[in-house]
């Protein structure tokens, strides 16, 4: 029986013969770029240019390796088909902050208000601000956890949140992080605005946000990847291209998309490699996904049913 053209890796071994650097990478990477994105918020913690520096960076380095060890070969996106994903991610990043500033406008008063009279005063302050990340990274992955599984699991709220936009892409790279419908950014960007708003967060709230955005940025790469340790708390790209898999069976696992944590505790993680993402047997056109919230591409399988 001759192999599947489509085979199925496991992004979080080793491919046979690496060279010392692929060992290397494929054993820090992904805490070594986390630790190093935290360190400069750390050292800056206010900065407004933190943000689009820590995008910049964080992207042109992993786009580098995906050049260069590609964990599947056949993944490689042309300069034209990186540069579309390049366009769309600059728009939902755009849209993702016009939604930020909507609901901190709508709910920041009556949220405040609400914590005072319940006397939710609760968040701990005094608490290292490095811990205080990792609590509101850990709280708004929770409230991500629900609200993307009801994505996969409702058809209303799949179709609604054009969260099929999301899948509908066949190649992987660390770019697809921003590869979304803008409606799917008001979803997106909740979690986190209502943690902050709801405890008055303050300062870690930013180190959250970057923790995230560079987290969202590894879980998508093309890259041979470690999971071990890092993997019992974060998500890594082996937990989430599994989410991304063209089979409704695999795709319906691995919820979170920065924190495998909450999969872990309530039943759905799973760990095998995929043979191909997407939504069906074929990358859909840019109108489709832009129509994906009004009517679902022909041949999709990822979408629920009930």
């Amino acid at each position: 029986m001759s192999e599947s053209p489509h085979p199925r890796i496991r992004v979080h071994e080793l491919a046979d013969h690496p060279t010392l650097a692929e060992r290397v990478l494929f054993w820090t990477l992904q805490p070594t770029l986390l630790g190093a994105v935290l360190v400069a918020w750390i050292a800056a913690p206010d900065s407004p240019l933190l943000y689009p520096l820590t995008l910049l960076g964080v992207h042109l380095f992993l786009g580098t390796l995906e050049y260069v060890i590609p964990a599947r070969p056949a993944w490689h996106q042309p300069l034209t088909e990186k540069l579309g994903l390049i366009v769309i991610a600059a728009i939902s990043l755009t849209v993702g902050g016009t939604a930020s500033e909507l609901y901190n406008t709508l709910l920041a008063e009556p949220l405040t208000s609400w914590r005072t009279a319940m006397n939710l005063e609760v968040w701990p302050h005094h608490w290292p601000l490095i811990v205080q990340v990792f609590l509101v990274f850990f709280a708004s992955e929770f409230i991500w956890y629900w609200m993307h599984r009801a994505q996969h699991r409702c058809p209303p709220v799949w179709r609604v949140s054009g969260h099929g936009a999301h899948h509908s892409f066949k190649k992987l790279n660390a770019i697809n992080f921003g590869a979304n419908h803008p409606v799917e950014l008001f979803w997106i960007v909740f979690p986190a605005v209502f943690v902050d708003l709801v405890f008055g967060v303050g300062a870690a709230a930013y180190g959250a946000l970057l923790l995230t955005t560079t987290q969202t940025a590894i879980v998508h790469s093309n890259l041979r990847l470690n999971a071990k340790g890092i993997g019992w708390l974060m998500t890594t790209n082996a937990w989430h291209i599994r989410h991304h898999s063209a089979n409704l069976e695999e795709s319906n696992t691995n919820y979170g998309c920065a924190a495998i944590l909450w999969d872990r505790v309530f039943g759905t993680f799973a760990n095998t490699g995929v043979i191909e993402a997407g939504i069906g047997p074929r990358e859909t056109t840019a109108l489709e996904k832009l129509l994906i919230p009004i009517r679902e591409p022909e041949g999709s399988v990822i979408a629920p049913s009930r």
